[in-house]
């Protein structure tokens, strides 16, 4: 197995975690309600974190690995979703949420799949809050990290919902 490979076994696993985030929200009684909370006036809700997720795997196999714009499929609502954005009031559905980070994953894995392991330390990307510029391998493993630091405020955000209706 290449590595390319192994890293994309890894964000497969942390996909199924964030994934069953969402179903269980989708089991909720108001799963609209759920998704729209927010732990504290100007914090992101569970909603705006896994958006995010998926924005941000679309940014990175269109934009940051690949330069191929005419293949975004969302580029509409990056800037709402996007690393330094502040969450809004209008909350995607599950649905929504489900087909971005889909959508996502497909266009990086697609990206992914035209690169080899030869590039990992050759390619090179440009953080744009760090001004970095940062391997593949670093930024896959900055991708790995990514989905489970967002499910990870997304799940605590949901605990917190469960009780403050305690």
């Amino acid at each position: 197995m290449s590595t390319l490979e192994t890293y994309q076994e890894s964000f497969a696993f942390n996909r199924s975690r964030t994934l069953a985030l969402l179903d269980s929200i989708a089991e909720m009684e108001s799963p609209a309600e759920v998704l729209g909370w927010r732990p504290g006036e100007g914090r992101a809700h569970i909603a705006w974190q896994l958006m995010h997720i998926g924005v941000t795997e679309e940014l990175f196999g269109v934009e940051r690995l690949a330069s191929r714009p005419e293949a975004a499929r969302h580029a509409d609502i990056w800037e709402r979703f996007r690393g330094g954005s502040t969450p809004d009031d209008t909350i995607p559905s599950v649905d929504e949420i489900r087909q971005v980070l889909s959508d996502g994953r497909e266009l990086m894995s697609e990206t992914l799949a035209s690169l080899s392991d030869d590039q990992l330390e050759t390619l090179t990307w440009m953080h744009p809050r760090m001004q970095k510029e940062l391997s593949l391998r670093t930024t896959l493993q900055i991708v790995g990290w990514h989905e489970g630091h967002h499910q990870g405020q997304a799940h605590i955000t949901l605990n917190l919902y469960r009780a403050s209706q305690a």
